[in-house]
C-alpha cells in the first residue's frame, strides 16, 4: 500500500472510532480562523449545537445547507481544517528565504527558490491541486501557479509573486504534512550510516 494510502487509512480508522468527536474537533479548529462559525467543544454527541456548525458552515461554504454531513459536506470541512492547522499550528523556525521584503515574481531566477518548488512538490503527495514543476530556481509559469493556489488557500491576496507571508504558509504546511507525519512514523529511507 502506497504513504499515502496508509495515511488515509489511519485517518479513516481514527474517524471511525470516533467520528462525531473528530468532526466537532475539526469544526471548533475552523471556528477559530473562520469568522461566523459556530465554536465546538468536542463531546461525541451529534446534538442542537453540533447540527447548528453544521449547517452554518455549509450556508458559509456554498453547500447545501442540510444539516447532513454527506462526502461532500466531510471533505469540505476537513480541507479546511488542514489549511487552518496550516496557517495557526506551531513551526520550528527555519531562516532559509530571505528576509521580509524579498519577493520572487513569475520570470525571476533567484537559486533559494529551489528549496520552496520542492516544497511544493512533497505536498502534491499530500494536498491536491499542486501542480509538477521542476526545482530549479526559475519562478515560472507552474510555479507562481502553486504559489498562487497556496495564497488562494491561505486568504492571500493571488499574486503568483513568492514572498515572506506566503513562505511563511508554505513553511507551516510542510511542518504539518511532511515533517510531523514523519515524526509519527519514521521509516529508514536509505542513506548514509
Amino acid at each position: 500500500m502506497s504513504e499515502e494510502g496508509v495515511r488515509r487509512e489511519l485517518w479513516e480508522r481514527e474517524l471511525l472510532e470516533q467520528p462525531v468527536a473528530g468532526l466537532q474537533h475539526m469544526l471548533g479548529q475552523l471556528a477559530r480562523t473562520v469568522p461566523g462559525l459556530v465554536f465546538l467543544t468536542p463531546d461525541g454527541v451529534f446534538g442542537e449545537r453540533t447540527l447548528e456548525a453544521v449547517m452554518v458552515f455549509q450556508r458559509r461554504f456554498g453547500l447545501p445547507v442540510t444539516g447532513i454531513v454527506d462526502r461532500a459536506t466531510w471533505e469540505a470541512i476537513r480541507r479546511g481544517w488542514l489549511m487552518a492547522q496550516g496557517r495557526t499550528g506551531e513551526t520550528r523556525n527555519t531562516r532559509l528565504f530571505p528576509s521580509e521584503g524579498a519577493a520572487v515574481g513569475e520570470g525571476q531566477d533567484r537559486e533559494y527558490m529551489i528549496l520552496p518548488q520542492a516544497m511544493f512538490q512533497i505536498l502534491s503527495r499530500y494536498l491536491e491541486g499542486i501542480l509538477p514543476q521542476k526545482a530549479d530556481g526559475v519562478h515560472g509559469k507552474a510555479s507562481a501557479d502553486n504559489v498562487r493556489w497556496l495564497q488562494r488557500a491561505a486568504g492571500l491576496p493571488q499574486t503568483g509573486t513568492m514572498d515572506r507571508s506566503t513562505w511563511d504558509v508554505l513553511s507551516r504546511l510542510y511542518e504539518v504534512f511532511v515533517v510531523r507525519e514523519m515524526e509519527k512514523s519514521p521509516r529508514f529511507t536509505g542513506g548514509w550510516g
